[in-house]
């Protein structure tokens, strides 16, 4: 097994000189070299004339499994730059074995990418959080028009955004564009395109696959229908759809289903109560009753969901799906009783953040797992505006 891996710095004429090499993995203190700061510009040139034969050893003079696990010692803030180094080291940085490789090895960090908004609401920008409230990244901007009503989910150790509603010289659009965000590459790309346009609907991940369901359609009529993404594939597929047409839901998967919750239906006279769950394995839905209605803000914390109701913002609702039963607790907040939160996780902890600006407002944050008395606490993680919607991606 290699000895610990740090990362030194070099001038990227040196990528083209004999001095990059790799201390044997025996070697304590071995190192890789990377780029010091690849541009845009500079990382496309580097790619292109770097010597790529998919072929050739990751490391010269090392087996590739072992040249696998140097890569994957390097620390998490510094894989962007390994990307453009070659093709061979970009193939195997974005994908699904990098993330493998480097869980095995322990070197997995969870950070919070979080959605904020300018002071007037009109720019928005991600945020990338460690676990401390340091902020690690600039993401690349996001591609496509602004949107809202769009969906996100996490997959693979990547961020999917799917679908949405814009307004391009006063017309109104409805997408069906896929992108997918490369935390290990810093990088975007156009995934395929959904079979249905829509926006305000609920999407999740469940057992590697992602899907979309319901929502409002190009004119505005509430839909029913639901697809689900394979990553393998790049291809969105129509399943089943709901017995009901639902927009406004959100979607969540609890050991292996797909439960849907929340939103209005044509059909129903206020709000819907019911929970869709779907079983990927029968390829069939049920239903059960007592689920959450107007639902502001939700977040899975291990095998129960959070949920943060319209109605009353001063208590979490927590969901069991094993006995479809609820748990109510107090939110300790002071100050402003219009306050509205958007949730976030961390290592198992729920993060409440504020929905509109407040520079008074301090991030609650609650673990579930704390003794009683002790469940809530104040964290140091604050978004430098009010959050529109956070996830959080290992990698």
């Amino acid at each position: 097994m290699p000895g610990p891996i740090s990362v030194k710095r070099f001038k990227e004429s040196d990528m083209f000189s004999d001095s990059f090499q790799l201390d044997t993995p025996t070697a304590k203190g071995g190192s890789v070299l990377v780029p010091e700061a690849v541009n845009a510009k500079t990382k496309s040139f580097l790619i292109s004339e770097v010597d790529d034969d998919y072929h050739s050893p990751i490391l010269p003079g090392l087996p590739d499994d072992v040249s696998k696990h140097c890569l994957a010692l390097v620390p998490r803030s510094d894989v962007p730059v390994m990307g453009a180094v070659s093709k061979r080291w970009r193939s195997f940085v974005k994908s699904r074995e990098f993330i493998t490789v480097r869980k095995l090895a322990g070197m997995l960090e969870e950070w919070l990418y979080v959605l904020t908004v300018d002071a007037e609401g009109k720019e928005s920008h991600w945020e990338v959080l460690d676990c401390f409230g340091h902020k690690r990244q600039e993401l690349v901007p996001m591609p496509g028009p602004a949107k809202t009503g769009f969906g996100v989910v996490v997959l693979n150790g990547k961020l999917m955004v799917l679908a949405g509603y814009s307004i391009s010289d006063g017309n109104a659009l409805v997408s069906s564009d896929v992108y997918q965000y490369d935390s290990c590459l810093n990088s975007w790309r156009k995934l395929a395109n959904m079979n249905v346009a829509r926006y305000d609907f609920g999407c999740a991940e469940v057992n590697g696959m992602t899907y979309a369901v319901g929502g409002c359609g190009m004119d505005g009529e509430s839909l029913s229908s639901v697809e689900v993404y394979d990553p393998e594939a790049d291809k969105w597929t129509m399943i089943e759809s709901l017995r009901r047409p639902r927009w406004g839901c959100f979607a969540s998967g609890f050991e292996g289903k797909l439960y849907i919750m929340g939103g209005r239906s044509t059909f129903t006279i206020g709000n819907s109560r019911f929970i869709d769950v779907y079983s990927p394995d029968s390829h069939t839905w049920s239903q059960m009753k007592n689920g959450c209605v107007m639902v502001t803000a939700h977040a899975v914390l291990g095998k129960k969901l959070c949920c943060m109701e319209w109605k009353n913002q001063r208590r979490l609702a927590i969901y069991n799906p094993t006995d479809n039963s609820w748990k109510m607790v107090p939110v300790p907040v002071t100050g402003s009783s219009s306050i509205g939160f958007r949730f976030g996780s961390l290592d198992g902890k729920l993060l409440l953040f504020s929905a509109e600006e407040d520079p008074g407002y301090h991030t609650l944050l609650y673990d579930p797992n704390a003794a009683p008395g002790s469940e809530w606490q104040t964290s140091e993680i604050k978004p430098v505006g009010p959050c529109l919607c956070s996830v959080t991606i290992e990698a």
